[in-house]
This record gives C-alpha cells, structure tokens and sequence, in this order.
C-alpha cells in the first residue's frame, strides 16, 4: 500500500498570511466498537471533513458542495477514507505489534501530514510524519526523500520505505492547487437580517455564513455611508468554518419618516454585487414578536455520503476531535496522541 507524500499549495488572495493543511490519521487496535481508522481534515483551521472504515464519510456542508462540483476530488476522498489507508494503516499496526511482540493491549498508530504556505514568499513546507503509541515512530525528510527513524524500533521500517520509492510519490501538484483553491478560495454569501432586542434599542443588521472573513458591513443613507449612531461589531467565526459580524444603527437620529433612506450593505471581497438590506420594519427580527432574535449557531455535517451506521455518535466523536486538535500547538506524533486519549476517556458518550 503506498503512503503518499502530500504536498499542497493554497492560493489566497490576501496579505501575507500562512496557509494550512492538516490530516489526522489514527489506527487503533484492541478498542471494540470504535473505528480501526479514523481521519479528519481540516484547511486553514477549519474542519473539512471526517471519514472512518466503518464507511461514515461526513464532508462539512460546504466542503459538500465543493465535491459535489467536483466527482473526481469526491472519488479521490473515497479512496483515501474507504480503501487505500484503511488497508495501509490496518495492515502497518499489524506489522508493528508482530516485530514487537504486541500480542494484545491497546495500540494506536497515527499520521499527521500535510503542509504551510506563504501566501508572500511562496514557501512551502510540507511534512508526513508517524506516531505509536504516543512517541514519534518515523517522519519522511522532503530534501533528501527518505525516512528518519524516530527510535531504533523503527529502523526496519526506514528501511523497506526508503527501498519503496512509489511510497514517496508526489501526486500531480496542479491537483493540489485546485483542490486547495477549490477549498480556500470559495465564496459563501451570508443570510442577512435585522434585528432588534427592545423597541428603543439599536437595530442591529447582522449577517452569518460568509466566506471569507475578508467583507465590510455598513449602513447608509441616501446612498451614502453612515459614520455616526453606528457601531461596528468585529468579524467573528461560526462554528461551520464561516462568518458573521453586525453593525447598529441608533434610532433615535433616525425620524420615521425617513426609515426608507436607509439600508445596510454587505459587500464580500472578490464579489461584484453586494447585499442591500432596506431598514424596514416589517423586516425587523425582534425578541417580542413572533420570530424572535436567533442567538446560536449549529456546526453542521450532512450525511449524505454514509454507507452504513456505526455503533456510536459520529458526531459526538467529531466535537470531540476538534476539541481535542485545540490542545495541541506542535507537530509531534506525541501531542497526536493527546487527542485519542482524550477520545478514549469520552468514549462511554459513543
């Protein structure tokens, strides 16, 4: 089975700004009722997706569309989640518990790779790196293309992929720079609404589920943009790997006959037509009335793509994950092994 090397280039127009990719491979052995493999996804800090051998594949909703555009990047994910790293990782923890005489316990293989790219110098640096049993094992060194053992039990290993040159090949980089532009340089209007908590409060236009953070919300009046009686909230990230920010305006400046004077405008970077939104009442979404303020925001998957159920909470299982990603700041196979520890404790919730 080949382990690939990957190697990604994003594209995004920005200033200079590092870029990112990460998967998180885990292989486990000795669990019941949990997943062999496991793996999550995530670009610039944001989940892409989540995927296991027990055939669960769960895009985030807007990864969703990205590969529902594109059949082959989709065909490309099912290969990796369902067929070819299922098999490797199976058949590596295998072999690793035979040479070390690992005949029964808990053991757990993992591999983060993946890359960080300077949108300014256009460096890039990649790295694909091993973890068992929560120490570094082995990590491939990208100038001179072979392994480097991490303790002495991996040294078999260096060898036989140092002699396995298609296990270091390099997919089709314009592959990568499409996928990543597919993924990085998306652009995801947002739901606009007016909202109000009390008939004397500010009107509060807010808008969520954009893509990227690189917008400006406004107010205006007769066309031209208000500097007074608004207040600018800062740009702040939902929990689907989107945006949302709002901006108040003060009423008390504004008479009722003039209601119709103003509007808020959403303009998104990278997008010709803005969003305008006329300061109506009737369009205004109070804590009053009968709509009332919506105050939360849901981290959204679709199971669209599952083969089969699992015997515990997918779900559960990702908030896990991704609770657990933010405990760590560094690339060893050591703080890898954190976040499956932390799984283990919750397991009871699967």
């Amino acid at each position: 089975m080949k382990t690939l090397l990957l190697l990604f280039v994003f594209l995004h127009v920005s200033s200079s700004v590092k870029h990112t990719l990460r998967f998180f491979y885990t292989a486990s052995s000795g669990i019941p009722n949990f997943p062999e493999v496991m793996a999550v996804g995530m670009a610039a800090d944001i989940l892409m997706g989540y995927c296991d051998d027990n055939r669960n594949f769960k895009p985030k909703h807007w990864m969703e569309k990205i590969l529902d555009d594109d059949p082959q990047q989709l065909d490309w994910y099912h290969d990796r989640c369902f067929e070819n790293e299922p098999n490797f990782f199976k058949t590596s923890i295998n072999n690793l518990k035979r040479r070390l005489n690992q005949s029964e316990g808990v053991h757990i293989l993992q591999r983060m790779s993946g890359c960080d790219w300077d949108d300014e110098t256009g460096d890039v640096v990649g790295f694909n790196q091993y973890g068992y049993d929560g120490e570094d094992f082995i990590s491939l060194d990208l100038e001179t293309q072979t392994w480097i053992a991490a303790k002495p039990q991996a040294v078999t290993t260096k060898l036989t992929w140092d002699a396995d040159r298609d296990r270091m090949k390099l997919l089709s980089l314009s592959t990568y720079v499409e996928y990543g532009e597919n993924v990085l340089l998306r652009t995801d209007l947002p739901s606009v609404s007016l909202l109000q908590k009390t008939p004397s409060s500010p009107v509060s236009c807010h808008a969520t589920g954009f893509y990227p953070d690189k917008a400006d919300l406004f107010w205006r009046k007769d066309g031209e943009q208000l500097h007074e009686d608004v207040d600018h909230g800062e740009i702040l990230p939902n929990k689907d790997g989107t945006f949302q920010m709002r901006v108040d305006l003060n009423l008390s400046s504004v008479r009722p006959e003039d209601w119709s004077r103003y509007d808020c405008v959403f303009q998104l970077s990278g997008v010709k037509n803005h969003i305008v939104t006329k300061l109506d009442k009737d369009q205004i979404r109070t804590n009053w009335g009968k709509t009332g303020i919506r105050g939360t925001f849901v981290l959204q998957f679709s199971w669209k793509y599952p083969v089969t159920q699992t015997r515990f909470s997918v779900d559960s299982l990702i908030s896990k994950v991704l609770e657990s990603l933010k405990a760590f700041s560094t690339h060893t196979a050591t703080n890898l092994y954190v976040w499956m520890n932390k799984l283990m404790e919750a397991a009871p919730l699967f």
